[in-house]
């Protein structure tokens, strides 16, 4: 897989990073601020964006597919199901491991091992999946997957279509991110049902908004910048990608599942 430099053609020289018209003078950008297309002003044709966008769903469905796949087989066989339920912990931390594997050596490692790693991934969630919607019914299986890709089609078009930047709600999703996480682990060892459901919303609406968030950064280029290559980007985004599904997925089930 060949690795395509940075696809951008600006017609300003190398220089510190600055905002504003590329032809007329331009202001510094704020302390703190990361130099991305978006904060940069730089927006993408239209056949570029098509591209970032049609790459990194691909990986994106693929990967769904093969975790739908192993998910099937393991609740399809009593051997492997046992064998997730016995080793769900040790799978977890190694999934954990793959993520950050892959979003912190991605400058570091090929795009073609970013992809492999991509899809270890999801073939052993599919693994953890499987364990989890055997404790639930088929159909409520079906209805939070319909429901989950609702959403995350709606948000996606969203997205896509908005003339709205959303760069700016990167910091306070990160931080709502965090205090979801902090919530569901007191919840671990409060055991409240109120909390739960509570809890459950808030993802909805927390992975609802970073599907949007998340396309837009991909149609305007910023993983192919962070990447310096286009491969390595579609790998990347199609991981954020699946992320936000997965994650809706699980709280859909949590939210409406009926449990066997």
């Amino acid at each position: 897989m060949s690795q395509n430099e940075y696809p951008y053609d600006t017609p300003r020289p190398l220089a510190p990073p600055t905002v504003g018209n590329p032809a007329g003078p331009a202001a510094p950008l704020a302390p703190g601020v990361r130099a991305t297309p978006q904060t940069l002003g730089v927006v993408p044709d239209a056949r570029l964006q098509a591209a970032f966008l049609q790459h990194a769903f691909l990986w994106m469905f693929l990967g769904l597919l093969v975790t739908a796949a192993v998910a099937f087989v393991v609740q399809s066989n009593e051997r492997l199901l046992s064998f997730g339920n016995g080793a769900y912990f040790l799978l977890f931390i190694g999934q954990i491991a793959l993520v950050v594997a892959i979003t912190g050596a991605i400058n570091r490692i090929s795009a073609s091992m970013a992809l492999a790693l991509f899809f270890v991934y999801a073939a052993t969630l599919g693994v953890t999946m499987g364990v989890i919607v055997s404790y639930y019914t088929t159909a409520s299986v079906a209805t939070a997957f319909v429901s989950a890709s609702a959403m995350f089609g709606a948000a996606a078009v969203y997205g896509v279509v908005t003339k709205r930047s959303l760069a700016n709600l990167g910091g306070y999703l990160f931080m709502a991110l965090i205090g979801l996480l902090v919530a569901i682990v007191v919840n671990i060892f409060v055991g409240s049902s109120t909390l739960g459901f509570v809890i459950s919303i808030g993802g909805v609406l927390l992975f609802t908004v970073l599907t949007a968030y998340d396309v837009q950064r991909i149609q305007a280029g910023a993983f192919a910048a962070a990447t310096g290559s286009m491969e390595k980007a579609a790998v990347v985004g199609a991981l954020s990608l699946y992320l936000d599904f997965i994650n809706l997925f699980l709280l859909m089930l949590r939210l409406f599942g009926g449990r066997n």
